[in-house]
Formats: structure tokens, C-alpha cells, sequence
């Protein structure tokens, strides 16, 4: 174990050249971040999680019955032995070929089949309060971890790695630390969203990021890229709690600001301020080591998610202009939501009695629009 220790903190990896552990010991006149500082994110991440659950059960629900926001989930499925067998057994989004199959056996035609497999597959989505609950501790804990850290980029790397550690950056690193493994654990009992391995990815990297930063002490650019990715996420929280509670006005007006926040600071200043000094400033004062090379590739990481996310955001404002009911369309997907995985019931779905076949269009699984019977869209979050 000692030299597997040896190996995994072997300061040619982690230190720039001529940099050793001992340099970086804490002492009377100046503090370092210590790797040993991070063990406390393990149980005030467990904290944060607890608090949550509280704060959704006594704050976050009350407001939501205040706003008068409905606990009750979607329709649920008429009973069938038959179908609810498939659906457990077999599948949950059966092809054409079983479609025909079930509708000969069961004497229904195959556009009430797919709305029967719809409507089952929304009974295991959570409602609109529960989701309203989840934005709201989301929103408030964005609002905390908000600052303004804000410095001349190259200061970043005055005298680095001999820079004094303050002790609100270190309760702030702790903070977003302990902060994104609640979010960690939290994907796996939260509500189950499309976009799970992608978010995934994002917390590990996020995780990753603070405490590579923390370790070789990049403490002062590792806060800039955490400010800079809470900045836009209060918004997108607040967007969604006022489409929850109906407000349409504000829900436009705040996803508005949040589309322009994130494209602007994750698109502009992001790449040319942050990537410009961790990349190149830091390259002519510092130099490449090990893990500044694990560093870079970790924040370029985050810049594609920001990419595909900033795609999916114009491609959303966009549909909805195209289309000319900007004033009907969900821009966030909340009450038809791809991001919480709900699929809507199309106006087609008023269909007739079981005994009234259709051969149609409806027969292949796919209605007029070409949507196989519910919407769909990109299954993302703006969220990071």
C-alpha cells in the first residue's frame, strides 16, 4: 500500500519542476492547501444530501402547494393483464411487428396500444411538484455557492505554487466540493432524466477539476471556473420552478437571460478568459507537467459539454420561433419534458373506442406528425 501511495502522489506528476511536498508544508506565515483538507467534502457531502431531503419535505413542498401546484402524477393506464406482462417481461417500447401482435390478440387497434404503453410508461415519472421541490434546493444551493471572484488572469500564476491558501477559498472549495458528490449520489435517487450519463460524466469531471486544482494548488483559476459555472444555473432553476407554478412571462423572461448567460460566459468567456490563461498564460510562466496536462484536458472536456449544451439551447429557441407559438411552446420541456423523460399526449390523443380499428398512419406507430405518438426532443439539461 506504502508504495502504491508513493506512486499515486509522486510529486513529478502533481508539482511543477524543482517543486517538492515539503515546500508546500504548512508553516507560521502562510497556509497550503493539504490533500488530507478534502476528507471532510465525504461527510458534509452526506449533509448536504440530508439537508436536501429535509428541506425538500418541510420548505420545498409547502411552496409548492401554496403556488398551487399539483401533487398528482399523470394519467395512469387502464388495467390489462396482458399489456402490463409485456411492458414488466418484455418491453417497454414495443416495435410494430409486437404492436400488430397485441392488437390481433387483444381486439384493439395499435394507436390505443401505444397510448395505453405511454400513459404506463408516465405512471413511473415523478409529478410536477416533485420536480418543482428538486429546482428549488437546486436554485437555493447555486444562490449560496454564488461569489465574485474576479482577478487579473495572470495573477492566477504570480508566484505559483507558492500561493498562500485563504481561508474562504478553502471553505468554498470544500463547499463545491461537497456540494457535486451530494449531486453524484443524488443522480441515482433523483428523478431519472435522459441525459443520466452525460450529467455523469459532468459531475466526475467537475469532481475531478477541484481536486486536481486543490492538490497542485491552482486554487485561484479552480474558483473562477466554479463561479463561472454557477452564475447561469440559479437561472435555469428558476426558469423551470415558474413554468411548474404556471407563471409562462417569467418562465420566457428568465429562460431568455439564462440562454444568454450561458452562451456568453460558457461560449466567450469561458475559452478566451479562462482556457486562454490555464492553456497559454500559464504555459509562459509555470510550464507543462503531468497533471497540468490532466488539468487542461479536464477543462477542454467541460468546454465540448458546453458546446453540445450551448447547441441544444439555440436549437430549442429556435424550434419554438420556427414553429410561431412561442406564446404556447414549453422552451424548458417541463410539462412535456424530454429532460425529465415525460412524454406528452399529442391532441391526437382523444382516440376512438378499442373495437375501432385504424390501419392508417397509425398502424406503423407513428401519427401524423411523424412523432410515434409523443413528442420528442433533446434530451438534455441546461444545468452546469
Amino acid at each position: 500500500m506504502a508504495g502504491i501511495l508513493a506512486w499515486f502522489w509522486n510529486e513529478r506528476f502533481w508539482l511543477p519542476h524543482n517543486v517538492t511536498w515539503a515546500d508546500l508544508k504548512n508553516t507560521e506565515e502562510a497556509t497550503f492547501p493539504q490533500a488530507e483538507d478534502l476528507y471532510l467534502a465525504g461527510p458534509l457531502a452526506f449533509c448536504i444530501f440530508m439537508v436536501r431531503l429535509v428541506f425538500e419535505r418541510f420548505i420545498a413542498r409547502p411552496c409548492a402547494v401554496g403556488l398551487k401546484i399539483q401533487a398528482n402524477g399523470p394519467q395512469k393506464a387502464q388495467p390489462n393483464a396482458i399489456l402490463e406482462k409485456v411492458f414488466n417481461a418484455i418491453t417497454k417500447h414495443p416495435d410494430e411487428k409486437r404492436l400488430e401482435g397485441l392488437s390481433k390478440q387483444l381486439d384493439w387497434d395499435v394507436r390505443t396500444i401505444q397510448r395505453w404503453y405511454r400513459q404506463r410508461r408516465n405512471q413511473e415519472k415523478p409529478s410536477t411538484l416533485a420536480r418543482f421541490c428538486e429546482m428549488l434546493i437546486l436554485c437555493h444551493c447555486y444562490i449560496f455557492l454564488q461569489t465574485s471572484w474576479l482577478w487579473n488572469t495572470k495573477e492566477c500564476w504570480y508566484n505559483y505554487p507558492y500561493q498562500p491558501l485563504t481561508a474562504d477559498i478553502h471553505y468554498y472549495y470544500i463547499l463545491e466540493l461537497s456540494f457535486y458528490l451530494s449531486l453524484l449520489f443524488s443522480q441515482f435517487t433523483d428523478i431519472k432524466r435522459k441525459d443520466f450519463l452525460i450529467m455523469f460524466v459532468h459531475h466526475l469531471a467537475t469532481i475531478s477539476l477541484i481536486i486536481f486544482s486543490y492538490v497542485n494548488n491552482m486554487v485561484r483559476v479552480g474558483t473562477l471556473v466554479m463561479c463561472l459555472h454557477d452564475a447561469a444555473n440559479v437561472l435555469i432553476e428558476a426558469a423551470k420552478m415558474a413554468n411548474y407554478a404556471r407563471c409562462q412571462i417569467l418562465c420566457y423572461l428568465l429562460f431568455a437571460m439564462f440562454a444568454i448567460l450561458f452562451i456568453s460566459s460558457r461560449l466567450g468567456v469561458y475559452p478566451i478568459w479562462i482556457l486562454n490563461t490555464t492553456l497559454l498564460e500559464s504555459w509562459e510562466i509555470v510550464g507543462p507537467y503531468p497533471s497540468w496536462w490532466v488539468f487542461n484536458l479536464l477543462l477542454v472536456l467541460l468546454q465540448l459539454l458546453h458546446c453540445f449544451w450551448s447547441y441544444l439551447i439555440v436549437k430549442t429557441a429556435c424550434r419554438a420561433i420556427s414553429k410561431g407559438r412561442v406564446g404556447k411552446w414549453n422552451p424548458l420541456h417541463v410539462s412535456k419534458d424530454d429532460h425529465s423523460d415525460i412524454e406528452s399526449s399529442s391532441d391526437e390523443d382523444d382516440s376512438p373506442p378499442p373495437h375501432q380499428k385504424h390501419h392508417s398512419s397509425t398502424a406503423n406507430g407513428t401519427n401524423k406528425n411523424g412523432t410515434n405518438g409523443y413528442l420528442t426532443g433533446s434530451p438534455f439539461s441546461y444545468e452546469h
